[in-house]
């Protein structure tokens, strides 16, 4: 089964090292930090990339074996990756906001969307017999439902793995897979709560860069599986052709080769740090003062959409 490929110049490049400032840490989270450097701490990737090998695994197995996937992200530097790596490797996604019960009470869920299949049929046939007013109204609860469902209007029923971004912020959509026993793939950062997570990946949530490289990755992983089942039905899927640059890995091989020990052993018995394990020292020593690796403040409307969307989440909830 071909999986996906990364190496360890992506990770570092796309900042999956850099956690939160120390007083925002999770103290759950200490046996994935590496250390710390003006006041950041830096996540140990000699520890994800295993785990990220083991949740890809996860991943192109689910797929393989005929299951979905379920894409989860409404940050706002997560939405566009989100649904792109989801309609990429055909799977499904929540980019907007996370319905409460969208997974538990899936058959009010499947009701909203039968009512989005309706407005779009509606709306696509004659409406010359409506009101300008009435089909304005009906576009608005078109285009909310669509926000809200369109990643998942075909799903058909709930997923058989959930792939997260930002444990913190959907919370409610964690809760609900472990409720039903639906595995959960999940970047924990340094103030996350890895507790209950079946293929935790430590790093970086925030930082886009980041985001959009584990997005091309499970949605690579997903296609795999894709391949796989495909193949084990006797579909001709044709030759895999693939280009390797010279500093790229199979993961497999890369934990061979880079990531076999975050430590040595000396001839004397001490412990050193390996040459080999990603110039952790040197990446903490260069972290400059004062990183940015938070979005950038969002404009004001901005602030008050995401702030309506949290008050809704709260009645939600209640």
């Amino acid at each position: 089964m071909a999986l996906a490929e990364f190496n360890l110049r992506q990770l570092l490049e796309a900042g999956v090292h850099f956690g939160h400032q120390k007083k925002r840490w999770n103290p759950l989270m200490e046996p994935y930090i590496y250390g710390a450097r003006n006041g950041i701490h830096i996540i140990d990737l000699t520890q994800t990339v295993p785990l990220l090998d083991a949740a890809l695994h996860a991943v192109t197995q689910t797929v393989a074996k005929g299951g979905i996937i379920l894409f989860v992200g409404t940050k706002r530097q997560a939405q566009k990756p989100i649904a792109e790596a989801a309609e990429k490797s055909a799977q499904y996604f929540m980019n907007h906001r996370w319905l409460g019960g969208t997974l538990t009470n899936w058959k009010t869920v499947s009701n909203s969307i039968s009512r989005l299949k309706k407005i779009d049929e509606q709306l696509e046939g004659n409406t010359e017999g409506l009101t300008k007013k009435e089909r304005l109204n009906i576009e608005r609860e078109q285009g909310k439902l669509q926000a809200s469902l369109g990643g998942i209007r075909d799903m058909g029923g709930t997923p058989d793995l959930v792939f997260v971004i930002d444990t913190n912020k959907e919370s409610l959509a964690i809760k609900e897979a472990q409720k039903l026993g639906i595995p959960v793939v999940a970047i924990i950062d340094t103030n996350s709560n890895p507790d209950g997570i079946d293929y935790p990946i430590p790093g970086n949530d925030d930082a886009a860069r980041s985001i959009s490289l584990y997005c091309d990755l499970i949605a690579r992983a997903a296609l795999d599986g894709m391949e796989s089942q495909l193949g084990a039905a006797g579909v001709d899927v044709g030759e895999k052709v693939e280009l390797k640059s010279e500093d790229t890995l199979n993961i497999s091989d890369a934990t061979k080769q880079d990531l076999t020990d975050n430590s040595s052993e000396g001839e004397n018995g001490d412990s050193e740090k390996s040459s080999e394990s990603l110039n952790l020292s040197e990446t903490i020593q260069n972290v400059p003062e004062g990183i940015e690796r938070e979005p950038k403040q969002q404009s004001g409307q901005e602030h008050e959409v995401d702030k309506a969307d949290d008050q809704v989440d709260k009645l939600e909830n209640s």
